[in-house]
């Protein structure tokens, strides 16, 4: 095993939900949901936003990284269950301080992943300088705007997903 591992499973090992509640208290959790509902009313598409402590002993001895276990949750939570195949999941591992993007094919086949990767860097250099709410804000806000160009609101824009923010 690399120092990097080691580094990385210690890290994870440390962080705690103490360290997550304090990164996102209930009233950003409700500030993200509440953004969340009033993007979406602006398009078609559906955006799932979940946070995660850290990766169990087992994941990160197979040195798993936020990417994997991003398309994971992305699949658990059924976000690809979408008409118009237009789900996105934002999935932060918080150990790792990582941002990952997933988005089902319908909109993938239309944005291009350097736009998506753009938008996670924007949000991990909020989180650097511990604005948590506001990265993942302008994150949602960022991921709405491609969805708007590409699938804008017409007069039958179900929520086919919940708003809720998701915390493993």
């Amino acid at each position: 095993m690399s120092n990097f591992n080691i580094k990385r499973i210690t890290k994870h090992l440390l962080t705690t939900h103490y360290q997550l509640r304090s990164a996102f208290p209930p009233l950003s959790l409700l500030a993200i949901e509440q953004a969340i509902k009033t993007c979406e009313s602006n398009h078609l598409g559906e955006i799932r936003f979940v946070v995660e402590t850290a990766l169990d002993c087992g994941p990160l001895l197979r040195d798993q990284t936020a990417r994997t276990r991003a398309i994971e949750v992305f699949s658990q939570l059924h976000i690809w269950d979408t008409a118009h195949n237009n789900g996105v999941l934002i999935y932060v591992l918080l150990a790792d301080r990582d941002v990952e993007i997933v988005a089902d094919r319908g909109i993938h086949a239309k944005a291009i992943a350097d736009e998506w990767e753009q938008i996670c860097r924007m949000m991990e250099s909020a989180f650097k300088l511990d604005q948590y709410e506001d990265g993942v804000i302008r994150g949602i806000q960022a991921v709405s705007q491609h969805l708007a160009k590409h699938f804008p609101a017409d007069g039958d824009n179900l929520n086919e997903l919940p708003d809720t923010v998701v915390v493993l």
